[in-house]
């Protein structure tokens, strides 16, 4: 049975979830991820509290007594597990699937983040009911044990300071430190997100981070290359139809990314599917050009704020690009040293490698965007004219090169290059969606009509280890067909249908390889680094910076 009662006709707005208090006890921090930043995550233990809430009310029948509560003046909303009256005296439960914490004689007492929450449900119950509560009880399913919590004058004081400390930290407008009990971190549903061991090791370079990051996602990244094509919702399952009438399901818990080639068609049934499973959908036109993406952020307006406050700070944005056109410009050298290996003739080489080298020394000290500008193209321009250094004598004639050439591209290999480069800037933007950051506050790049500026910031990191490598790789080990795989029109150069598969199949299997981050120290593929990288960028102006731009290639 399920009620509903209320003290006030204040909106929920003015009040504090109870569950929100329980979150509070545990870690301030996570509290203002979920109450201000509005950042929640679904798990297997949320789900799996769900399955036991709803099990409980089929064995509990007709004793089960769900209440919805609001009291305005107390600033406290509520659903408690369940009322039962026992002797005359009404007593709230709590179910919890995990185990209690024993004191030292090992006798079952209840966690602070659990009494206090009971003790705000009793102080709501004693508001909107107008009755005493003495006691709540919480039973630990993981022990089948249930601890008593009396409903003290100190108890109900602590409910009220938690209610202020909870106000307080709604009005803020930075996150709290994180917590010192690092214990906590581990069983932190938010952990991705907070990225306390990062912080940590941030604060202090001798500390040795967990890897607290989520695991690599093995969802699909589905490439619909033919026009023509019609992407719609069939139950749980992308359907996927082709201009024939021929039809392909996928599970959509199996789909991570859609993207649409030329002028293929998505249902508006399909794109609030893809928003409600956080599945990113994207926009690559028949050039191989990137389009856009498909944005579908709720909440997180006060992450923006900060963002937009932090990237409006010319000081904060010439640091950024710093860092930024420094990792980049040392990737293209170090890629560049990688060929002196192998080369007989390598002294172009050597003078491009030390030439860059006397640039980049240069970039810590540019003292406007615009310097950095010039540095970057110095640089871009030597690497540029080395770069074919690094073919092999085996490798076609056609693939050779003298510069980098972008729309349209004059040769094969800036073909492939510019086609690398939107599917990057693709992931880039789903990574920036992801987190919930604005793509258009940039740092460094201007704005453009189509290319998020943010993205285009972020994306300069990844060139050279997703792109630029896997490219020479697959040209040196001749995994082209110079005639099938591209479209030669005048003095432009285009991928051809069998070009685009070939080449988003080798980029995806990139993708998929792992990688030692050079300072956290832990091994991640290159799809998950996309998302860690933007986390590690909104630090940066969050008080805890010091990891972003780190990912130069070895």
């Amino acid at each position: 049975m399920k009620l509903t009662q209320t003290n006030s006709a204040a909106g929920q707005q003015d009040t504090i979830r109870v569950n929100a208090l329980h979150a509070l006890a545990y870690c301030p921090r996570l509290f203002y991820l979920e109450e201000v930043e509005e950042l929640y995550t679904q798990d297997a233990a949320v789900f799996a509290g769900r399955r036991l809430h709803t099990e409980l009310e089929r064995e509990e029948g007709e004793e089960w007594e769900e209440l919805v509560m609001e009291s305005a003046e107390l600033g406290l909303r509520g659903k408690v597990d369940a009322l039962r009256t026992r002797n005359g005296q009404v007593i709230p439960y709590e179910h919890k699937r995990g185990r209690c914490y024993r004191d030292r004689d090992h006798k079952p007492q209840a966690w602070e983040s659990d009494r206090l929450q009971i003790l705000a449900y009793a102080c709501l119950i004693e508001a909107v009911r107008g009755i005493t509560i003495l006691e709540g009880r919480i039973r630990y399913h993981a022990d089948n044990v249930v601890v008593k919590v009396a409903v003290t004058d100190v108890g109900r004081q602590q409910v009220r300071d938690a209610v202020q400390q909870a106000q307080q930290l709604r009005q803020a407008i930075e996150r709290p430190p994180i917590t010192t009990n690092e214990r906590l971190c581990v069983r932190c549903a938010l952990a991705p997100v907070c990225l306390p061991e990062e912080t940590r090791l941030a604060q202090d370079a001798e500390h040795h981070p967990t890897r607290l990051f989520p695991e690599d996602d093995d969802r699909d990244v589905i490439h619909v290359l033919e026009a023509g094509t019609c992407i719609g919702k069939s139950g749980e399952q992308i359907k996927i139809t082709k201009r024939d009438k021929t039809a392909n399901t996928v599970p959509a818990r199996q789909v991570g990314q859609l993207v649409l080639h030329s002028f293929a068609q998505i249902s508006t049934q399909a794109l609030h599917f893809c928003a409600d499973r956080e599945i990113g959908v994207h926009f690559v036109s028949g050039g191989g050009r990137y389009v856009g993406s498909f944005d579908s952020r709720q909440g997180s307006v006060q992450r923006r704020i900060q963002q937009y406050r932090a990237l409006s700070d010319p000081a904060m944005c010439l640091q950024l690009a710093r860092q930024l056109v420094f990792c980049r410009g040392q990737s293209q050298r170090k890629f560049l040293m990688r060929g002196q290996r192998g080369a007989e003739e390598s002294t172009r080489l050597d003078g491009a490698i030390a030439q860059m080298q006397r640039v980049l020394k240069q970039v810590p000290d540019a003292d406007s965007i615009a310097a950095l500008l010039g540095l970057e193209g110095n640089l871009a321009a030597i690497y540029f004219g080395a770069l074919p250094g690094l073919l092999s004598a085996s490798a076609p004639t056609e693939f050779q090169f003298s510069s980098r050439s972008r729309r349209p591209p004059k040769d094969r290999f800036n073909a492939l290059i510019s086609f690398g480069y939107a599917l990057l800037l693709k992931d880039v933007m789903n990574a920036i969606l992801t987190v919930g950051l604005e793509p258009a506050l940039g740092f460094y790049h201007q704005p453009r009509s189509q290319a998020a500026p943010l993205a285009l910031d972020l994306m300069e990191i990844f060139r050279v280890p997703i792109v630029d490598l896997a490219v020479m790789g697959s040209i040196n080990r001749g995994q082209w067909d110079v005639e099938e795989d591209f479209e030669v029109k005048g003095d432009r150069v285009w991928l051809s249908e069998s070009g685009r598969r070939t080449f988003i199949s080798l980029y995806e299997r990139r993708k998929e390889e792992s990688w030692k981050h050079p300072v956290l120290g832990y091994s991640l593929t290159y799809r998950r680094l996309f998302e860690l990288e933007v986390r590690l960028l909104e630090k940066e102006w969050t008080g805890e910076g010091g990891l972003f731009a780190q990912l130069v290639i070895r």
